[in-house]
């Protein structure tokens, strides 16, 4: 779009339907790529380490390389994009992402590989599917339930429990793991996997439940992200950008500082955090606290943005600048 000049609306023209298509039609790809790529080849590189702690080590050095690679792209390319022109920008970005692929690709044959078990959502249906079948029937009594023959097991599962019954917990479920007669053939497999699930796939189903209240969690963290992103660029395009007589920063470079103090405050809870917090409480901190100190940050970084623009509206009001439309710039450093 930004080399073919039929997909550019003249000056002053408005966009024609097809023009609009092929904009939004990159912008929806681009999303798929960003939402796509970026978190799967996370996940694929922390699936290299087989313990949990690595694995939180490679995440935190992921994010933190995610955020230095967006801080050059953030002012090299846009730098490109405004000084020399928006088809070199994008094509340096085509071939950016084209190395970073063929270097990806080329490593595949040393990759480590984790074989898929099938899908997990039709197991999770199944478990759900299975509890209603079985909803009238009555439950095993907490006291009697370590008899191992009401329940389903598979054979791999009795030595990965650390029971032979489910957990108490979401306890209506465990009717998905009853074993009534016709539910197994006579080599102990399911008959009716709709029927009858085994124990560890409820266990499966309890944990992702567990988990929903800290999923939930998350959209408090990505919500304002969101909002932080959109709003410098928007308030910056509106604000005062020059650093001395000659030199201006382009609005899209603010988030420069926004990349920055992220990978600063990952090494920092990296390297430093955990020690510093041992030393203060003596106890070693967990995950949920290192979540919640996240949120806390979070709060303190929406109410900044909140003041300043609580102050940037104060100054259009007393400038009378309402009614300016266009590249109206407030008199206000950004």
């Amino acid at each position: 779009m930004a080399t073919l000049r039929s997909l550019r609306p003249s000056e002053g023209e408005t966009p024609s339907r097809l023009q609009l298509g092929v904009l939004y039609s990159a912008l929806m790809l681009v999303s798929i790529e960003l939402g796509g790529t970026c978190f799967t080849i996370a996940i694929v590189g922390a699936d290299q380490f087989p313990k949990a702690k690595d694995q939180g080590v490679f995440f935190n050095w992921y994010f933190f390389t995610l955020y230095v690679a967006n801080i050059i792209s953030f002012t090299a390319i846009v730098y490109v994009q405004d000084s020399i022109g928006w088809c070199l920008g994008f094509g340096l970005c085509v071939g950016t992402n084209a190395v970073g692929l063929a270097i990806f690709l080329a490593g595949k044959r040393y990759y480590r590989c984790v074989k898929p078990k099938g899908s997990p959502f039709i197991s999770l249906a199944r478990v759900l599917v299975a509890t209603i079948r079985k909803w009238k029937l009555v439950l095993v009594s907490p006291e009697t339930q370590s008899n191992q023959s009401s329940y389903y097991h598979a054979k791999t599962e009795v030595s990965k429990l650390p029971s032979s019954a489910p957990s108490q917990s979401f306890r209506f479920l465990n009717r998905a793991a009853l074993n009534t007669k016709g539910d197994i053939r006579p080599d102990s497999s399911i008959a009716k996997p709709w029927r009858l699930c085994t124990v560890e796939q409820v266990e499966d189903l309890k944990t992702l439940l567990r988990l929903f209240p800290l999923w939930s969690s998350g959209i408090f963290i990505s919500v304002p992200i969101g909002i932080q992103m959109s709003l410098t660029v928007l308030q910056a395009l509106t604000m005062d950008c020059h650093i001395g007589p000659h030199f201006q920063i382009p609005a899209g470079s603010f988030l420069v500082f926004t990349f920055v103090s992220t990978a600063i405050a990952i090494y920092v809870a990296d390297r430093f955090l955990p020690s510093m917090w041992r030393r203060l409480t003596g106890c070693s901190l967990t995950p949920l606290q290192g979540i919640g100190i996240g949120h806390v940050l979070n709060i303190m970084g929406m109410a900044g943005f909140s003041l300043v623009e609580s102050r940037r509206l104060h100054v259009v009001q007393s400038h009378h600048l309402e009614d300016q439309t266009g590249s109206t710039v407030v008199p206000m450093s950004a």
